[in-house]
């Protein structure tokens, strides 16, 4: 337990029609301060957007997507965000919006690989 960290995560999500409220989970953001590890997992099941909303365009979501693992990265092409520390790339990316791509509300958790607990959390949630 003693080698256990802090870590806290949002939950990705597609809302095809904000005003009806209906999303899938489509990813994971995850944040630990003390490993300074920022890190999204996310993929889109086509079947299941068809499903929600035949208007969407796949390609243009996943975009979006990977604006925000470049921001998680912090790679020059996130942008202004991407220049922010990580805890505050991860506050901008899990705050709350009305938008088509959202996040759930931030949940904690203790792990001792950060990365082990993002894909955990992804197969538990998204797949």
């Amino acid at each position: 337990m003693q080698d256990k960290v802090t870590f806290e995560y949002a939950i990705i999500r597609i809302v095809p029609k904000v005003e009806r409220e209906e999303f899938f989970n489509v990813g994971v953001i995850l944040f630990s301060k003390r490993k300074k590890f920022l890190g999204i997992k996310y993929e889109i099941n086509p079947t299941k957007l068809s499903a929600f909303c035949s208007e969407l365009d796949i390609n243009e979501l996943n975009q979006y997507l990977e604006a925000w693992k470049l921001i998680c990265e912090g790679h020059p092409k996130g942008g202004s965000i991407g220049e922010f520390e990580l805890s505050d790339r991860f506050r901008w990316l899990a705050a709350s919006r009305s938008t088509i791509i959202q996040s759930s509300k931030t949940h904690p958790g203790l792990c001792d690989d950060p990365n082990e607990a993002l894909n955990t959390i992804f197969k538990t949630y998204i797949l």
